[in-house]
């Protein structure tokens, strides 16, 4: 009878929340009664850059499962680093055998300034500024292990101090002015609608109508003369004094001579 198939644990549901990073691969051998047996150890170091932060080492016949066991073991051993404005609250130096190291809290912009298992360990942390050596030993394993000791070793009170005083000397923000804009918003211009009166265009129709003018017969000659007007024949070279009155309808009689 087959058995039910187990549903997902937290533990199985939680492993996309961390990063991790093969540190090293490395081939191990026994000797058995056959030969030789040739399995592989992983060590992995997994963070989710917040402060949290865990190490593990597994062998395994293939390296996909050495490097599932590891973070499987990872996960039980997790720390959490206090990490203030991106770097370490103080100064610490750790020996763990023959490895020794030293860590040292930076200001922004510095980075972080170490080689190899420290820089992945500090960015898994979320530590973005730090200075560090190592020294002694070059084995991987013991370096991170001194390191994870060197990181789980602070002082809980001297990290509360520090915290509080780099919250008071933190830049306050500036309040944010509400956005004025310059331009104005333009007014609707209502046209009021203006009265004219009757008489008014009947006379804007009187005064802007020109005179009408038409030939007269006058002694076999052919003049013109306008209607309602008692001048006769007018030539363009007379020197007779012309009135303000009579320069429109001279102007008319002129301008049907050239019709003409």
């Amino acid at each position: 009878m087959d058995k039910p198939r187990r549903g997902k644990t937290d533990r199985d549901r939680g492993s996309s929340e961390y990063e991790e990073r093969v540190v090293e691969i490395s081939r191990v051998s026994r000797v058995v009664k056959g030969g030789r047996r040739i399995r592989f150890r992983v060590l992995v170091v997994i963070g989710d850059q917040k402060g949290k932060i865990g190490y593990g080492i597994a062998k395994g016949n293939e390296i996909a499962v050495a490097v599932k066991k590891a973070v499987t073991s990872a996960k039980k051993r997790m720390i959490l680093v206090p990490v203030i404005d991106g770097t370490i609250p103080y100064e610490i130096t750790q020996d763990l055998g023959s490895a020794r190291v030293f860590l040292k809290p930076a200001s922004q912009g510095t980075s972080v300034v170490a080689g190899g298992v420290v820089r992945v360990i500090a960015e898994l942390a979320g530590i973005k500024n730090l200075l560090s050596k190592t020294i002694g030993t070059a084995n991987k394993v013991n370096n991170v292990k001194a390191v994870f000791k060197a990181l789980s070793s602070f002082d809980a009170d001297k990290v509360e101090i520090i915290q509080k005083r780099s919250e008071k000397n933190a830049p306050k923000a500036a309040p944010v002015a509400p956005v004025v804009s310059a331009v104005e918003p333009l007014q609707e211009i209502k046209a009021e609608p203006q009265e004219i009166s009757a008489d008014a265009v009947v006379e804007e129709k009187v005064v802007s109508k020109p005179p009408k003018a038409k030939k007269v017969k006058i002694d076999k000659k052919e003049v013109v003369q306008l209607e309602g007007s008692p001048l006769g024949q007018i030539d363009d070279t007379s020197t007779t004094q012309i009135s303000d009155t009579d320069k429109p309808q001279i102007d008319a009689i002129k301008s049907v001579k050239k019709s003409v």
